[in-house]
């Protein structure tokens, strides 16, 4: 069977970005995902569409291709007492390269990287941590297998199930 859109993939890699190894999951252990269904990077689903188990893959990204080039615009300063808690500014959670969440005028949680600690403010970054990089991937397909009919309601967010059946849904 090969990759296709609806189909459960399951892949054992390696992601090297500027000589490193960042991130891999292991054939007894494989990144497992709903091929077509926005699950991974766009260009990543290109890549292994139509590859069958047992295929190997090797390919490259560019940073327009993975997770967008770095945006200076995407960096802030935020004032200190922004990050104050119960009315107390927690220093000790203030530290460079830390990754806090954080909310938006909208509400929703993002991420955003600790830059730099001043004595009234502190520079966050917004970007992606793979932003600006060269993803470079090789692995191989461990499996490939339709996916239920309740599998694919979950990956569209279309379930009807209950407040706490933990599928991870924004239930109403």
């Amino acid at each position: 069977m090969k990759i296709q859109k609806d189909h459960v993939v399951g892949l054992a890699y390696e992601l090297t970005v500027d000589g490193n190894i960042v991130d891999s999951a292991p054939e007894n252990q494989p990144l497992e995902y709903i091929h077509g269904n926005n699950m991974l990077i766009p260009r990543f689903e290109e890549e292994v569409d139509g590859k069958a188990a047992g295929e190997e893959f090797a390919f490259t990204l560019s940073p327009a291709e993975g997770y967008g080039e770095h945006d200076p615009r995407m960096r802030f300063d935020i004032p200190k007492e922004s990050f104050a808690v119960d009315g107390v500014v927690r220093e000790d959670l203030l530290v460079v390269g830390r990754v806090i969440p954080m909310l938006n005028s909208a509400g929703q949680v993002c991420h955003a990287q600790i830059i730099e600690v001043k004595d009234n403010d502190v520079t966050v970054d917004f970007n992606h941590p793979m932003a600006g990089k060269t993803l470079n991937f090789k692995g191989k397909v461990v499996s490939v297998r339709e996916a239920t009919e309740e599998e694919l309601k979950h990956a569209s967010h279309q379930c009807d199930c209950s407040d706490d059946c933990g599928c991870g849904c924004h239930h109403n």
